[in-house]
């Protein structure tokens, strides 16, 4: 009975502390369970989590409190969290010391802080001048503007919530941080007016929105010893500009400036006094130049410096201008200069219109001097493509092209390589070129082709390196598509070719193909047939293959294929076991290809053109076996092993003919 007396006047005074002593001086409201009252009652020590409210609006919530009532300070511990629902700010972090006479909060540890629902701050020992609302800290802090993207990573700073001025060292700024490439901008030092968006800075470095050229390597950078920018322009003092590779294969080059200004509302770089070195030595000087800034797709100006190194030419530099002449029309100039005095100008219009495109490529040299003569040649080379949908009524597809390709010198592909602007035109082989001009059509259930091809091989002699085919075509048919009877499929192929000058062959293709639907029977085997007819024709001149009057040949092959898929599934992967077998008959005669370069993989061995001939079937009776073998993994289908092995068995061998030679090893 006596124990419970003291307890009620126990409680009784403490609430008279916390209600009229504690609150009326130092102007605390405690709400907490459980709490002593030390040294005559001026330190109070909070046992349980509770929540302490100033009368200003600040609630403070932690495991642990202490107050001390003659030095005005609150020290909390253990998840605590400050919230200021007026001034729109929150403050967690794992223990903090609350000076009330000067109005300073510091926490202790690892911090984190969300401000008018904009700012995100993460930082260590963080200093909170409350009736100021400045922040600071002299630790790593990451800082980041949710409304406009923006992440700043600072060694330490000052942040004023009032003016929402921010100031800092060692300062990385990275802009749109949630898109795949974005700027990155370093600072030794800087102040940031978050509200306009200006800053002035101290040494200052820009790495420019990457993959801007396609190329992942080339990362452009701005460098500058300071740096002031405010209404999206940005005024670099004694800039360095690069979009060379971070590594030894690039030379390095570098365009320096007084003053490199950055506007973005124009996309432009802007530079005043501008020198390009290369390779540290001054090589042209503008007073006044400007290109395009890395982030535009289409602006008319000078582009980036393009260098070269070749054993032949020396060293080289190209200063490529680029100009837009309408929304779908673009020209680029590109001028060349070597250390050898040779001098190369190469140029690219194009065009892209509702239903065309046309590309053309247009480069010329005075030539240049090689090591047998002194003597220098033009030279010159003319890449074209056009492309148009001639939308034509009754065709899905109606698509007409044409491509150029042409050189005045053989080598000159290989020697220019470096030099030559790499486009859509450009030839990828540099022994040989194609031209060429088709016509495609397409319904729901045939195709149509047909065009002229030309092809110059520029390792043959002037008389032999030609070939024109003149004219050809391919057409394809479906004639009968159905689920109970399977598919019937008409196709021809013809072609008229010219080789070396006065070899003319005339060929013209029909088959008719039908494929049975697949039959499964009770025990799991698949089977199918198939029969294929051929009708040739031919008539040549000078030819070794096909004779000088016209000739007529018909041929068949049937085909009955049979395989037994078997599965096991576990866990972790899944078996497949396929037997396969293959009988086929062709009652006519084969050609002789003993002396064509023809194989056979174990892949396309149960083909029916497994020799992928246009114009034959492979004679006699034959028996093709093999088994597929296939395990995969489950969790990952990219996982998996696989191996093959097959074999055909003929009825007669002629050992002139690889057409009857397959491998017999597994391939996997």
């Amino acid at each position: 009975m006596i124990n419970k007396f003291l307890s009620l006047i126990s409680f009784f005074l403490v609430s008279f502390f916390l209600g009229h002593s504690v609150f009326a001086n130092e102007q605390f409201n405690f709400n907490i369970s459980e709490i002593n009252i030390l040294e005559d009652g001026n330190k109070i020590v909070g046992l349980k989590r509770g929540e302490i409210t100033t009368n200003d609006g600040l609630i403070i919530n932690a495991d642990n409190f202490v107050y001390d009532k003659i030095q005005n300070t609150l020290l909390a511990n253990g998840n605590v969290i400050i919230i200021d629902n007026k001034n729109d700010y929150r403050i967690s972090s794992e223990e903090i010391n609350y000076d009330k006479n000067e109005e300073v909060i510091y926490t202790i540890g690892n911090t984190l802080g969300e401000i008018n629902s904009r700012y995100s701050v993460s930082s260590k020992d963080l200093i909170f001048l409350k009736n100021e609302k400045i922040l600071n800290s002299n630790f790593k802090t990451n800082i980041t503007d949710n409304e406009n993207q923006t992440f700043y990573s600072l060694k330490k700073f000052n942040f004023d919530l009032n003016s929402e001025l921010l100031k800092g060292q060692d300062i990385l700024v990275t802009l749109d941080y949630n898109q795949p490439f974005n700027d990155k901008l370093y600072f030794e030092s800087a102040i940031f007016n978050l509200k306009d968006k200006s800053f002035i800075a101290k040494n200052i470095e820009v790495n420019l929105k990457k993959n801007i050229f396609d190329n992942l390597d080339n990362d452009p950078r701005l460098k500058g010893v300071s740096a002031v920018s405010a209404n999206k322009i940005t005024k670099i003092k004694k800039g360095v500009f690069t979009s060379c590779k971070k590594n030894d294969k690039c030379p390095p080059w570098v365009i320096t400036a007084k003053e490199i200004t950055h506007d973005k509302n124009k996309k432009q770089l802007i530079y005043d006094g501008a020198i390009l070195k290369v390779y540290n030595i001054p090589v042209l000087y503008f007073p006044k130049f400007f290109h395009p800034d890395p982030t535009v797709k289409r602006q008319s100006g000078l582009l980036k410096p393009l260098l070269n190194n070749s054993t032949i030419l020396g060293s080289s530099i190209s200063l490529p201008y680029y100009h837009v002449i309408s929304d779908n029309k673009d020209y680029t100039l590109r001028p060349t200069i070597f250390d050898s005095d040779v001098k190369m100008l190469q140029n690219e219009y194009r065009q892209e219109n509702k239903n065309s495109s046309l590309i053309i490529d247009f480069g010329y040299t005075d030539g240049y001097k090689s090591s047998l003569s002194n003597k220098k040649n033009s030279i010159s080379h003319l890449f074209a493509n056009f492309e148009a949908d001639l939308a034509l009524k009754n065709f899905t597809t109606s698509d007409f092209f044409v491509s150029i390709k042409k050189i005045s010198n053989d080598t000159y592909l290989k020697i220019f390589d470096g030099n030559i602007f790499k486009s859509d035109v450009t030839p990828t082989d540099y022994n040989s070129l194609e031209s060429e001009a088709k016509l495609i059509l397409n319904n729901d259930n045939f195709s149509f082709t047909t065009g002229f091809q030309s092809f110059e091989n520029l390792t043959l002699a002037s008389s032999d390196r030609y070939q024109f085919i003149l004219p050809y075509y391919n057409f394809e048919k479906e004639i009968l598509t159905s689920y109970e009877k399977g598919s019937i499929n008409f196709s021809s192929n013809g072609s008229n070719e010219l080789n070396d000058t006065n070899n003319l062959r005339t060929v013209v293709t029909n088959d008719i193909n039908y494929n049975s639907l697949d039959y499964i029977s009770n025990n799991g085997f698949k089977s199918e047939y198939n029969l294929y007819f051929k009708n040739l024709n031919t008539v040549a001149k000078n030819d070794s293959k096909y004779k000088s009057s016209p000739q007529m040949e018909l041929m068949s092959l049937i085909e009955l294929n049979s395989s037994l898929p078997l599965v096991n599934q576990s866990e972790k992967s899944t078996n497949y076991l396929t037997p396969k077998a293959s009988i086929r008959f062709n009652p006519g005669d084969m050609k002789d290809y003993s002396s064509s370069d023809r194989s056979i993989n174990v892949d396309g061995i149960f083909d029916a053109n497994r020799l992928g001939l246009d114009d034959s079937f492979e004679e006699g009776k034959s028996l093709t076996l093999g088994i597929e073998y296939k395990k995969t993994n489950i969790s990952d289908i990219n996982k998996y092993f696989e191996a093959k092995i097959a074999t055909v068995y003929r009825d007669k061998q002629k050992k002139q003919r690889r057409a009857t030679r397959v491998p017999r090893f597994p391939s996997i």
